[in-house]
């Protein structure tokens, strides 16, 4: 089936009892894309094909969002943990019989790629991360300025039903916003009309909102109990990490983000670009400039 990215094509893949929609293109050695909030695999439609030119491009919608399924959450939100998502993410490795493999990660995709470096260290030969510090510390660095730019990590992790009704009143407003907002300009001028459209269709489906919640109700419980046993057991990510990060988004609030990685990274290269949170789409060139070298390797 053709996908919405020129040039990719697009399947469902059976993973950890769920179903993923998958998008494909490129050859080479396999490098695994994964998006963030409130996006899906359209996040990536600026640098895909250009990634594409070098590496096998895989690009799964992660669980709960797109197209791919959407289970119910669990009482101790492990479903929409990074740990079950690492493994919706090795699951899919095994179905294309892909060993190893690089990862590259956007908002809520590097969380999973970080996770599943840790947790999976031998099916990992390079991660890029890109706009994220790891969740622990990020709530560690919490003030009142962070708080009110990061709104949305205590809103949608409020006990079910309430944010889903309060962003059912008009979700499309609120996705809008929410994607504006984050920009350096202020601006939906960032996003094609294509990936607009996929990000507002997404938006409109109580199942995806509901599942959203239940990934930052995830981030505030399981995932960031995972970091600080982690960060405590003095673990570490064993491959080479690029972290890029915005000058106008979330880690460059927190005062020095690459010093918050270097703990967990030794092998740790980082820059920052002129963009707001949403690099691949405000600045596709830095994307590409940053990740084609370093997975080039």
């Amino acid at each position: 089936m053709r996908s919405d990215i020129p040039g990719f094509t697009r399947s469902r893949i059976a993973t950890n009892g769920i179903r993923l929609s998958v998008h494909q293109g490129g050859g080479g050695r396999p490098l695994i894309l994964l998006h963030g909030y409130p996006q899906n695999h359209m996040c990536w439609v600026k640098v895909a094909p250009e990634l594409a030119r070098h590496f096998n491009v895989i690009i799964p919608d992660l669980r709960g969002y797109g197209d791919s399924d959407a289970p119910a959450d669990d009482a101790g939100h492990s479903a929409y943990s990074k740990r079950e998502m690492a493994r919706d993410v090795i699951g899919l490795m095994d179905a294309l019989g892909i060993e190893r493999a690089m990862i590259l990660g956007h908002d809520r995709g590097a969380r999973v790629t970080y996770r599943l470096a840790l947790d999976h260290p031998h099916r990992v030969s390079r991660i890029g991360i890109i706009e994220i510090v790891p969740t622990g510390d990020f709530w560690a660095a919490w003030n009142a300025d962070l708080a009110l730019a990061a709104y949305h990590w205590t809103f949608l992790a409020q006990p079910a039903p309430l944010p889903e009704r309060m962003i059912g009143a008009d979700p499309i407003a609120y996705f809008d916003h929410t994607l504006k907002s984050w920009t350096m300009d202020k601006s939906l001028a960032p996003f094609t009309e294509t990936a607009l459209a996929a990000y507002r269709r997404q938006a409109a489906d109580p199942q995806r909102v509901a599942a959203m919640c239940a990934d930052y109700r995830a981030g505030a419980t399981t995932d960031r109990r995972l970091d600080e046993a982690d960060r405590s057991a003095g673990r570490q990510i064993a491959c080479p990490v690029k972290f890029l990060w915005a000058e106008t988004g979330f880690p460059a609030r927190t005062g020095d983000p690459a010093g918050i990685w270097r703990p967990w990274a030794p092998e740790l290269q980082d820059g920052s670009c002129r963009s707001g949170h949403f690099v691949m789409e405000e600045n596709p060139e830095a994307v590409a400039k940053s990740f084609v070298a370093f997975f080039l390797g």
